[in-house]
């Protein structure tokens, strides 16, 4: 694997003006965008190389030429190509993680390779609070940074997220906690640098994704192990204590919850699932420290706390406002961060209960006679697609479907055909075009579930799927996308997804 060389080829800000930078990936989701500001307001002439076109970038290119505050003539596109030149004379390349570095001549020709994350943790002096993992990620750092503020901290979030930290570097201080979330390309680009030393890392639950990149489970892991390889005994780790799903832990054995555990040096807190038994759990050695479902004095679901020091678990959540079993651990972590933080526990219960959760996931946007609609386009991994059908305690119109990217569609296809006792059945299918629906049909035709598909357009597939509520008694349902699965060529990229489905979903049921 490959490794950087430890620090920053920059020791200060200052050392930025009058410097040769290439940006490589200007895209479209803000990242490459932030890096073109941020070194343009220091004083560098930036090159902005990508393959996409003028014509495909041109939001992005708008965007810069509007700001009167950038002098855009230290500015120079290289767009549809990039020229081995401009990696060869610039004094950096600030890097798209989504670039692999093995085997690409062009970054082979740099002096030196940064990326946004690696500037930002050179030269920030707040604590870090990252989370890395396979699902629920995004979920959890929006409730972390949501509940610091609503606690009074001044916190910031960015990373993997689409928000670049630079957009807020000289924000920080000691006292303004920063919440990444890192995926594992992004943790890849930080590997020898000794820049992540993370206050507080969270491992959410792993699972296989990005198998088209890595191609087995131990290469994939082992970039995620990164986010607490700098951490030490003052700072804290938290891990999954529940089993892996079948086939998905480490080769070793054990799990991965436990082999994280055993490898960092920072505290360790676990988090779980409700428990049968609460009073074996808390007297398991060795000893269980960290956070876990429980109920409370009037049986109602509540999540509770145990440190090291305290006699008896704390109650830190109660009911949320965001629907899904899987949104209850993601909530669950995020108050155990800010329990961390100093936050008193019924601080974080409150704070938690507010929490509306974010964008793109299981999200609410519209209702229309009755049907609610929910857009959870960020769910990538067939995991997730298949939580996000049992998320609302009842059968549901299920769109789901997209473009494989290496995966099992086994976890996907399980629910939808009653093969995993999943407690409720879709109410009705429709799927979305792609490489993995192709991959999932067969499991559907072979139990004989039906399905509306594939649909090469969201408009003809939410104009059927209108055509079919009009013709149903229908009360309260709830209809779900939930692709669980990517969509290149369709989309730009699950935001784009998103928000695609939101607008056709208002035009074709209108208020």
């Amino acid at each position: 694997m490959f490794s950087y060389k430890k620090g920053c080829v920059f020791t200060t800000l200052y050392d930025i003006k009058g410097k040769n930078i290439t940006v490589m990936g200007l895209g479209l989701n803000g990242g490459g965008e932030a890096c073109v500001r941020f070194f343009l307001r220091h004083g560098a002439n930036v090159i902005a190389t990508d393959m996409k076109t003028e014509e495909q970038l041109k939001p992005t290119i708008d965007r810069l030429a509007a700001d009167p505050e950038l002098d855009v003539s230290h500015l120079t596109y290289r767009l549809g190509e990039h020229r081995i030149e401009d990696f060869e004379n610039a004094d950096c390349v600030i890097k798209n993680p989504g670039v692999k570095i093995e085997g690409n001549k062009y970054l082979a020709a740099a002096k030196a390779i940064e990326t946004d994350i690696s500037i930002f943790l050179h030269f920030t002096k707040a604590p870090i609070i990252a989370v890395t993992g396979s699902k629920g990620k995004s979920s959890t750092v929006s409730a972390i940074n949501y509940g610091l503020n609503k606690a009074g901290f001044t916190a910031f979030l960015g990373g993997n997220i689409t928000v670049s930290p630079l957009t807020f570097l000289e924000k920080t201080t000691e006292k303004t906690p920063v919440v990444l979330e890192l995926s594992s390309w992004q943790l890849a680009d930080l590997r020898g640098r000794g820049t992540l030393k993370p206050k507080i890392s969270v491992i959410t639950k792993i699972v296989p994704d990005h198998q088209n990149w890595y191609h087995a489970m131990e290469p994939y892991v082992a970039d995620k192990r990164l986010i607490y390889a700098d951490q030490t005994a003052e700072d804290y780790s938290i891990f999954d204590y529940c089993a892996d799903e079948p086939g998905t832990g480490p080769e070793c054995g054990g799990t991965w919850g436990d082999y994280f555990a055993g490898e960092t040096k920072a505290k360790v807190l676990r988090y779980a699932n409700v428990f049968d038994d609460e009073n074996k759990m808390l007297n398991s050695s060795p000893a269980f420290y960290g956070v876990f479902q429980s109920a409370d004095e009037n049986g109602k679901f509540c999540g509770k706390v145990i440190l090291p020091g305290m006699k008896e678990p704390e109650i830190i959540m109660r009911e949320l406002s965001v629907p899904g079993e899987h949104m209850k651990i993601n909530a669950l972590n995020a108050a155990l961060v800010l329990r961390l933080m100093g936050v008193e526990p019924e601080k974080c219960a409150e704070i938690m209960h507010s929490w509306p959760g974010i964008d793109h996931r299981l999200q609410f946007f519209h209702e229309k006679d009755g049907v609610r609609f929910y857009n959870d386009s960020c769910a990538t991994v067939p995991e997730a697609a298949a939580a996000a059908s049992q998320s609302f305690g009842k059968p549901v119109y299920f769109l789901t479907g997209g473009t494989d990217k290496g995966l099992s569609l086994s976890p996907l296809a399980d629910c939808l055909t009653g093969k995993d006792g999943a407690e409720h059945p879709v109410k009705s299918l429709y799927l979305l075009a792609g490489t993995a629906t192709e991959k999932l049909l067969p499991s559907l035709d072979q139990a004989k579930v039906k399905y509306n598909g594939p649909y090469n357009s969201l408009k003809d597939m939410l104009s059927d799927l209108k055509a079919e509520l009009e013709a149903s008694e229908h009360k309260d349902d709830v209809v779900v996308f939930s692709p669980g699965a990517t969509s290149f060529g369709m989309f730009s990229n699950e935001f784009d997804r998103g928000n695609k489905y939101m607008s056709a979903v208002k035009e074709i049921f209108k208020q």
